[in-house]
């Protein structure tokens, strides 16, 4: 009886889990959708009001920009235009992905957040293929199980994901003094094309998928429109 009563529970877990991942996903798509509705001088409203938000959070943390670069209200503002770039079928134009490190100099800290920033950005095209797959299990385009195998390579492919990477965009660049050490803290927001992002997934499982179903890769292919 105990242990009916456990498996009973972990199912109730499980499918709790499954439908706050679908809300997610619904609200997530439905102000993607509504940002899509906005024409140009809103999205330019929208994008510089959030950015002087954040600006002056970072700025009261005592980050601050390099001389020579943009303002960090610039460079922020900048960002904000990118992440709100969908096509269609509500897919980023432009994929982002943060993080920041601390290192003995200004250019040893940077590297290792830049490194930190395409580890991040994997993760963020693994969520955002996924969430590309069950859009079109949603619209009846792809099997349940077909599907299902998908993701759950995609999932898995994350360091051959990060290392089929190409060339990014460093949209965010500012540091701060750390007191203890008189080290840097660097902090980057990166982006990467969209197109770009699904032809790394496309590198980095197709040859799994190859090996667990012949049409696997094939209907990858149809998710990715490639």
């Amino acid at each position: 009886m105990k242990k009916l009563m456990m498996v009973a529970m972990a199912l109730i877990v499980a499918c709790s889990a499954s439908f706050a991942e679908k809300s997610e996903l619904q609200e997530l798509n439905k102000q993607r959708k509504e940002l899509r509705k906005l024409d140009k001088k809103q999205l330019n409203e929208r994008s510089s009001k959030a950015a002087r938000k954040e600006a002056k959070k970072l700025k009261k943390a005592g980050w601050i920009v390099s001389p020579g670069t943009l303002p960090l209200e610039k460079q922020l503002d900048r960002s904000y235009l990118m992440e709100m770039e969908f096509d269609e079928n509500l897919y980023p134009k432009y994929i982002m992905a943060n993080a920041q490190s601390i290192g003995e100099n200004y250019d040893a800290a940077k590297t290792s957040a830049l490194s930190l920033a395409i580890t991040n950005l994997a993760g963020q095209i693994q969520t955002e293929v996924t969430s590309l797959i069950e859009n079109t299990v949603a619209n009846k385009q792809l099997e349940a199980n077909e599907a299902a195998s998908i993701v759950e390579t995609v999932q898995s492919s994350k360091n051959l994901i990060s290392q089929s990477i190409g060339r990014t965009i460093t949209v965010v660049e500012c540091y701060r003094e750390v007191k203890k050490g008189g080290n840097k803290e660097v902090l980057v927001r990166i982006a990467y094309n969209g197109d770009m992002a699904k032809a790394a997934v496309k590198k980095a499982v197709r040859d799994e998928l190859e090996k667990k179903g012949e049409k696997l890769h094939e209907q990858l292919d149809k998710v990715l429109g490639l």
